[in-house]
Formats: structure tokens, C-alpha cells, sequence
């Protein structure tokens, strides 16, 4: 594959960044951007067009996740590739909430980061070897129940995320708060929750990112 592709790196660990960079541009790739905050990134990425951008999550300003999401709404066509150290279920769930095109650990050698580069480049999706089939398994699942909801229990679900009341959801959509209490149960049920006081209100702001990306 032709190298001279162009890619913006981002990560607010300075001695990470150098490293990344250096490592790509040792092997002859074209690294046009770089960055130590999720606005930086952003930025970034919408006045150079990158072919790839390589972001870590834990960035100040933005993270990770809402650079990519941002930077799309905005007509990016950027291929996205997260490099972390987390590779917990929680992480993976908002990775593939967000179709993000490839997820490597900051634990991966360079030969996987540019295995992944290929990969995303010809248009597949590649997630690193060193994240375990359990997580991967579990993150499918919690994106398969969201996806039992209807469109009406996806917009509560989206209030609730953002910290909403049942009464203001209520007279938001103009129902009665026994409609919304009666979605409440439904979403309880569909996701599979344990029942209990606040489960539904704990789950949705645990998870709020992949929520709002619905």
C-alpha cells in the first residue's frame, strides 16, 4: 500500500505523541497534524482532511470519542482509529456505538498499528488482537438490546441520559408521567436491567455516550 497517506495524531502524553510520530514518519508515513487536546484534534482534522486520524480517548477539552463524533457531523471523511490504554467492555461498547473504524491498545507493537492502517484503509473495521473475544462479545450484545428499543424509547433514554426528570420528559413530549413510567419499564426490560430504585437513571449516565450516539 502506498504510504503517502496523510494522518493526524493526537494524545496528551508529550512523550507518547513524539513516539507515535516519529514511528510513522520512520516508516515513511505523511503525518501532517499533530495534537495534545480533543479541540486541537478537531480542528486538525477539519482544515487538513486526513486520510487517518489516530486519537487517544482521555484527551482534555474533548475526548476521543467526541472528536470523531463532532468531526463527522461536520462531514469529515476521515478514517478514525482510537489508540488506548483501555480495552474494558465499557470502552469497546462506545467504540463500536460510533462505528469507529479501528480501536488498537497502547500496548500494541507498530506492526499492528499499521496492520490496522491497512485494514480501515481498504474499508474494513479492526480492533486489536490484544483486546480479549469477551469484551468484544459483550459490547455486541449491549449495541443488539439498545436496538430492541423504539424510536420513542431512545428519545427518553436520551433525556434520561442527560439528567432529565420524568416530569420535564412528560410535559417535553406531552404525555402524562405514567406514559413515561411505563417506557421506563419497558427500556428496564428490554436491556435486560436488574430491577431497582434508579437502575434505568445509573445505567443510562454509565453509558451515555453510546446513548447519545443512537
Amino acid at each position: 500500500m502506498d504510504k503517502k497517506i496523510t494522518i493526524v495524531t493526537a494524545d496528551d502524553h508529550p512523550m507518547l505523541l513524539k513516539g507515535l510520530t516519529e514511528e510513522l514518519t520512520a516508516n515513511s508515513y505523511n503525518v501532517i497534524g499533530q495534537a495534545t487536546n480533543g479541540i486541537q484534534a478537531l480542528e486538525l482534522i477539519l482544515k487538513l482532511q486526513p486520510d487517518i486520524a489516530l486519537l487517544d480517548i482521555d484527551m482534555p477539552i474533548l475526548t476521543g470519542f467526541e472528536v470523531i463524533k463532532m468531526a463527522r457531523e461536520k462531514g469529515a471523511k476521515t478514517k478514525f482509529v482510537i489508540l488506548s490504554f483501555h480495552k474494558e467492555s465499557y470502552y469497546i461498547v462506545q467504540a463500536k456505538a460510533f462505528q469507529i473504524d479501528g480501536y488498537l491498545l497502547k500496548e500494541d507493537t507498530f506492526f499492528e498499528i499499521e496492520h490496522c492502517i491497512n485494514e480501515v484503509l481498504n474499508g474494513n473495521v479492526y480492533f486489536s488482537k490484544s483486546i480479549d473475544d469477551h469484551p468484544l462479545q459483550n459490547a455486541s450484545e449491549e449495541l443488539k438490546r439498545l436496538n430492541l428499543l423504539t424510536l420513542s424509547e431512545i428519545k427518553i433514554l436520551k433525556l434520561i441520559a442527560q439528567e432529565i426528570s420524568n416530569q420535564e420528559i412528560a410535559d417535553t413530549l406531552s404525555v402524562s408521567i405514567r406514559t413515561i413510567e411505563k417506557h421506563r419499564s419497558n427500556i428496564i426490560e428490554k436491556l435486560s436491567l436488574k430491577k431497582g430504585n434508579n437502575v434505568l437513571t445509573n445505567w443510562a449516565l454509565l453509558n451515555r455516550n453510546v446513548i447519545l450516539s443512537q
